[in-house]
């Protein structure tokens, strides 16, 4: 697999660079000390489910935009209802996916990488809870770009143009990191470069795609992307 020529590499960050699910699960276990591990779990996919298909439903024209804290305060709320606590518990726990842990090569990986590429943070977050979720992980970047500034989610082409316009460089120039497959097909569409890095939590490519490079995390794919 030949190494592409880029010029900026643009990560998704939810799920690539943090570990969303653990976030999610310590805040729904807060609720309640008597939940188990499994109604914790079961919580929390309900949680992303909702948050999933709110973002489809905008994308398919069904919903008008509203930004990923609304729809964060909407799963809390389903989720505060299930397990059966009081709405009072609701504004705490919407803020839950602010308070995610980078996964352990994410600090040091962005580190390293940064002395190479210029680096592009780009989350279907909105741009509150992007900052926050930058500044609770840590995480370094040149620039931070939220969905928001498009008014709409990946997989939209008008999310990742707008890395392409912050980098004053063609699409082809740029290298989208993602553990999500249906975020890099969504880059590849407007003709960006392409790496999958795997992660617990992500969604692995089929035999059908075909990404410019596979690694095993950050560390790995600055050494595909020969960083010292």
């Amino acid at each position: 697999m030949s190494v592409p020529e880029v010029d900026a590499l643009v990560f998704d960050v939810l799920g690539t660079l943090v570990d969303e699910p653990a976030g999610l699960r310590a805040g729904i276990a807060g609720l309640d000390p008597s939940l188990g591990p499994e109604e914790v779990d079961g919580l929390r996919d309900l949680w992303q489910r909702h948050v999933a298909c709110e973002e489809r439903r905008i994308l398919d024209g069904e919903r008008p935009y509203e930004v990923g804290d609304v729809l964060d305060r909407e799963a809390a709320g389903v989720v505060a209802e299930a397990a059966g606590v009081a709405g009072a518990h609701v504004t705490t726990l919407a803020s839950a996916g602010r308070r995610v842990p980078p996964w352990p090569d994410s600090v040091a990986g962005l580190e390293r990488l940064a002395g190479r590429y210029p680096l592009i943070g780009l989350s279907n977050a909105g741009r509150a809870a992007f900052l926050r979720i930058n500044a609770h992980a840590g995480l370094r970047w040149h620039q931070a770009l939220s969905a928001e500034e498009a008014r709409t989610y990946k997989p939209d082409p008008e999310v990742y143009r707008l890395a392409v316009t912050a980098s004053g460089r063609p699409a082809e120039r740029l290298l989208m990191v993602a553990a999500h497959a249906w975020d890099l097909r969504g880059a590849q569409k407007l003709g960006m470069r392409t790496a999958y890095v795997a992660r617990p939590v992500g969604d692995p490519p089929t035999s059908a795609d075909r990404f410019d490079l596979h690694a095993e995390g950050l560390e790995d794919l600055a050494d595909r992307l020969g960083v010292d």
